[in-house]
């Protein structure tokens, strides 16, 4: 049975989903269409055994999901919207990076 999560740990969820690389590349990968794990291994340039547990945690994190079709397995974004919001988080990471608000950002290596 699914359940909706409250607001707090969609976040870290979310969070967590965006931690790893990877996972952020099969999300877009996912934006863009839904796909298979084989097609989506090669389009990464990752085994499929890499894959699958990144696949795995995109799932547990309810970010994905897995429809079948017929002998295989086709993944897609869980809700549409996550397209939307993945959006908007890359073009608010666009507009941190150029916005240097620390006076020492070149020699430290922060901000």
């Amino acid at each position: 049975m699914l359940t909706v999560a409250p607001e707090v740990e969609v976040l870290a969820r979310f969070g967590r989903a965006l931690a790893d690389p990877i996972r952020c590349q099969l999300l877009l990968a996912l934006r863009e269409a839904p796909a298979y794990p084989s097609d989506l291994a090669d389009q990464l340039g990752v085994s499929r055994t890499r894959l699958s547990n990144h696949l795995a945690c995109l799932r547990d994190c309810g970010l994905v999901v897995a429809v079948p079709d017929g002998r295989r397995t086709r993944y897609e974004l869980a809700d549409p919207r996550l397209g939307h919001a993945l959006d908007d988080l890359r073009t608010a990471v666009v507009a941190v990076e150029t916005d240097k608000t620390c006076v020492d950002a070149e020699t430290k290596g922060c901000c």
